[in-house]
């Protein structure tokens, strides 16, 4: 995959106009676009509090002297830039799908760290299986892009999924929180809903891009099949018909329902993105729906 195959000029220049968006206060960098809490200096005015020996003489409201004749220190807004990591999915079950989800989900990443490296945001990219691999650190400016989609290109779907041992080895990796974007079909052996609460109790904002296929929520088959596991090798056996489809849709969208139940209820954001969809208008219109990206002026 090269990038004249999957991203072209006027894409990137659309995408000069965005930013990635977090939601909670993280300790970092001076110079984001996110507000915090955290008091520090800045350019957005917080507060006042009183003047101790050793502040900054610069920072006392000499017009409150004047009217009070005590001493109040101005407390403006820091506004960090906080850790950014996106993890895609690189297993077997990402191949399938027509077109293949993982193709899909590498140009969801690559726009996302484009933006990122416009915005002079550092991100790491890093792709998991049974594991976390190893990833790619994103900064420095747009002239950095080449690097991001050759390391892309280079990456294969193939192998499990486990995503316990993906946000144990994340957690022992990772000490800063910060914001965490996964790129998935969400599909694991186990319970991947527990592993991702732990990342949300840990601390971490959680941005969930959850790509599916068609067939992923409504099989076009009919009569009696054997399902392979792209993953595993296990087979099933079963009678396939409308009634049967009707089901398992419905269990998809339940399951989807608390994927995103269980990022809002921490916080974070949750957004479908079918690979039917044009990958520009999930990034212009879903994740900007979803406060996943915010137009920006500058």
């Amino acid at each position: 995959m090269s990038e004249q195959t999957w991203i072209d000029q006027r894409f990137l220049e659309r995408l000069e106009r965005l930013a990635l968006r977090w939601r909670k206060s993280f300790p970092g960098l001076i110079g984001g676009r996110n507000p915090s809490r955290f008091p520090g200096p800045g350019m957005e005015f917080l507060d006042h509090r009183h003047f101790h020996h050793g502040d900054d003489l610069r920072a006392v409201n000499w017009r409150a002297y004047l009217r009070f004749e005590k001493l109040f220190l101005k407390i403006f807004r820091i506004e960090p830039h906080a850790p950014v990591r996106l993890l895609l999915d690189a297993s077997a079950s990402m191949a399938l799908g027509s077109p293949p989800k993982f193709d899909y989900a590498r140009k969801l990443a690559g726009a996302l760290a484009y933006v990122g490296l416009v915005r002079l945001d550092t991100l790491m990219l890093i792709p998991f299986r049974a594991g976390l691999e190893s990833g790619l650190r994103c900064a420095g400016g747009r002239h950095r892009f080449a690097p991001i989609v050759e390391f892309l290109s280079e990456l294969r779907a193939e192998g499990r999924t486990d995503y316990f041992q993906t946000v144990r080895q994340f957690v022992s990796r990772f000490s800063d929180r910060g914001l965490i974007i996964i790129i998935s079909d969400f599909f694991d052996d186990g319970d991947c809903s527990r592993a991702l609460q732990y990342l949300a109790d840990f601390g971490h904002e959680l941005m969930l891009v959850h790509v599916w296929a068609e067939e992923d929520r409504s099989p076009p088959w009919d009569g009696r099949l054997e399902l392979v596991d792209a993953e595993t090798g296990s087979r099933l056996e079963l009678d396939f018909d409308a009634d049967a489809r009707q089901q398992y849709t419905a269990a998809f969208d339940a399951w989807s329902e608390s994927l995103r139940r269980l990022a809002l209820a921490n916080g974070g954001r949750y957004v479908a993105v079918p690979t039917s969809l044009d990958v520009e208008e999930a990034v212009f219109d879903s994740l900007a729906a979803a406060g996943a990206v915010q137009a920006c002026s500058s």
